[in-house]
């Protein structure tokens, strides 16, 4: 397994646990079987372009960064399998090492034998290479092969908090983050990026980040209160990193601050929850 595809599979697996789905679940509500999402979320097998869309989509999340992952991870995989076809084709290896040409002795009178019979191993090594190959073919798998249920009518769940329930919690694991606001965006100095976002059916507000590194913090004020969040390890510093949510109305006033573990001080930006 490449770093990319690992880095694809663990946001992968990230995504999955927020939708709170089995994956018996997932494929019910995906055009992709049990075992199928099972291989993709070990990292055993990429995953189709079409799956990972699938799931950003289940998990509420806008799918740009997981596929910027996809096509790192795919161009990787692609480029060790052209180069193992390249390498080793028996068909390659046949033109590598030509056969001789008979000895002209050999075809001159009393040599006529042997040289049929030269000509005879070379037309039967022939068959043997053209032969190897076309089982090779027929025995390689197919990615059309595995069947797949018929894609069942995808819901994402209601919301489990509301208002005064949702205060601290967990955006993703109440399910407020299906359709959000983006009330603003910033780029850090660092190459950190920051989103702060609204639920209009939760009435929350949270913060997240991601292209961040090990100890960057970030945190959301809004009267008085702080919500703060920081990248614990390798595994957050390759995901979305949120803060926990707080309750906000129209007008609240809001305030993300982003504090790097290393490089240039603390950035902060405000906005207003609609």
């Amino acid at each position: 397994m490449t770093p990319e595809q690992a880095r694809l599979a663990a946001a992968l697996r990230e995504l999955r646990a927020r939708t709170g789905l089995s994956l018996a679940a997932l494929a019910a509500k995906t055009a992709f079987s049990k075992s199928s999402w099972e291989r993709y979320l070990n990292g055993r097998t990429l995953p189709p372009r079409t799956a990972v869309q699938e799931l950003c989509r289940l998990a509420g999340e806008p799918d740009g960064r997981c596929l910027a992952l996809w096509e790192m991870a795919e161009s990787q995989w692609s480029g060790r399998a052209t180069q193992a076809v390249r390498t080793s084709s028996p068909v390659a290896s046949a033109a590598a090492d030509p056969v001789p040409p008979p000895d002209p002795a050999e075809t001159s009178q009393g040599g006529g034998h042997r040289g049929a019979a030269t000509v005879a191993v070379i037309a039967s090594v022939c068959a043997v290479a053209v032969g190897g190959v076309a089982v090779a073919l027929l025995l390689l798998p197919r990615q059309s092969a595995e069947p797949r249920p018929a894609a069942a009518a995808a819901s994402t769940p209601g919301p489990h908090c509301r208002a005064s329930s949702c205060e601290g919690r967990n955006p993703m694991a109440m399910f407020c983050a299906a359709t959000p606001d983006t009330l603003a965006t910033r780029h850090t100095a660092t190459g950190a990026w920051l989103e702060l976002r609204y639920s209009k059916v939760c009435g929350t507000s949270w913060a997240r980040m991601w292209g961040t590194r090990v100890g960057d913090r970030i945190e959301l004020t809004a009267d008085g209160r702080v919500r703060g969040a920081e990248v614990g390890n390798a595994v957050d510093a390759d995901n979305f990193v949120y803060t926990p949510m707080t309750v906000t109305g129209p007008g609240t006033v809001l305030r993300v601050c982003f504090r790097p573990a290393k490089g240039r001080g603390e950035e902060c930006f405000n906005s207003v929850s609609r």
